[in-house]
């Protein structure tokens, strides 16, 4: 099978989030000399193929197969992939049905490594991410078989397919912080305690405020006002509570604890109640790691590009390679109509996607 009619067969799996579809059965037979493990939690299927070439390093290349709901707006059927002057349609063309395509041909066209080689694919990354690549490698670490390390082919490309490594990611905090007055008639302020006064004095040490100053990796972990709301919308009555959502894209250099005590230094003795939630860890890989190296030289060799190194953009599962210690980078096709109505990519950059991969594989395999 060419790349192409593996990518257009992968791509007409209605694979919604849970569900794969049957992509999974498909994808063992199409690299029927790995070995599978696989696990299902809460209706998410896991598929982890390996195979052993020798006793060298494990290189893991790892995705997803699910993609959102199509929605509307489309131009052809989501799930019937169409060519239009060598780009084709279809939901998850980039998003991310190619590095799916790209990886699964690279491994089935290496017939020599110095270890093993391994992709793991779980059905679950565009849904709530529970019960998919975090449990699997769960599985692995339970076998002493975690890679050694991980490529996520999500699509990075800002604007020509190849300008960008993803070498990390920022995490996720989510915050609520609600302050605490005493509500009263507008006539008689002297009688309330306005929280919308109490926070006004203070509101620009929370509103966009970097909570550190970045580094050579990461933009400074900036609080983001979400939103704000109190009182009962009539203008003769003051609120009593005040109710402020905020999200913190976090570096490695802010944690939950450091929110926390930068907003119990700014309140003071002021009355609140403050709840915060980490979605996602951050986590970077070096520069220098093998796998950042081996795969800037494959692109460089492959399409001519100088890749910058980003940790740009929301989350993936990378992250949870990340919190298992795995060195992990990303990379994949351009990412310009993801989630979007009529998601389309070149048939060209997978090609080049899996000629890249191919030299990654070729590059660590020689590499001691």
């Amino acid at each position: 099978m060419t790349t192409n009619e593996l990518f257009l067969k992968l791509l007409r799996y209605v694979s919604i989030t849970p569900k794969d579809d049957g992509a999974f059965v498909f994808i063992k037979e199409y690299l029927g000399d790995f070995e599978a493990i696989e696990i299902e939690i809460e209706n998410t299927k896991n598929l982890f193929l390996y195979k052993h070439f020798g006793k060298g390093i494990h290189l893991c290349f790892a995705g997803h197969i699910d993609v959102v709901p199509a929605g509307h707006g489309w131009d052809t059927p989501p799930f019937e992939p169409v060519i239009k002057e060598g780009v084709v349609y279809a939901r998850g063309a980039q998003d991310m049905k190619s590095g799916v395509c790209a990886f699964l041909q690279a491994c089935k066209e290496t017939t020599s490594f110095n270890g093993t080689l391994s992709v793991l694919l779980t059905s679950d990354e565009e849904g709530d991410a529970k019960y998919g690549t975090r449990e699997m490698l769960k599985e692995l670490q339970k076998r002493h078989f975690l890679p050694d390390f991980a490529i996520v082919a999500e699509p990075t490309c800002e604007v020509v397919f190849g300008d960008a490594i993803k070498i990390g990611r920022r995490g996720s905090i989510n915050g609520v912080l609600e302050i605490l007055g005493k509500s009263g008639h507008a006539a008689y302020p002297e009688k309330a305690q306005n929280p919308v006064h109490l926070i006004a004095p203070i509101l620009d040490k929370l509103a966009g405020y970097c909570l550190d100053e970045g580094d050579e990796s990461f933009a400074p972990s900036q609080m983001v006002i979400t939103d704000i709301r109190g009182g009962l919308e009539v203008t003769n009555v003051t609120p009593g509570e005040l109710k402020i959502m905020f999200n913190v894209r976090n570096s490695t250099k802010t944690d939950l604890e450091a929110i926390k005590r930068y907003i119990e230094s700014v309140m003071g003795m002021m009355a609140y109640r403050l709840s915060l939630t980490q979605s996602a860890h951050s986590f970077v890989t070096a520069h220098d790691s093998r796998v950042v190296v081996a795969l800037q030289h494959s692109i460089k060799a492959i399409v001519g590009m100088n890749a910058k190194l980003s940790t740009a953009g929301g989350t993936s599962d990378a992250r949870f390679f990340g919190e298992f210690g795995v060195p992990t980078v990303e990379f994949g096709v351009v990412n310009d109509t993801i989630h979007a109505p009529n998601e389309c990519c070149p048939l060209a950059s997978v090609e080049d996607l899996v000629k890249i991969f191919i030299n990654v594989i070729n590059t660590m395999k020689e590499e001691k």
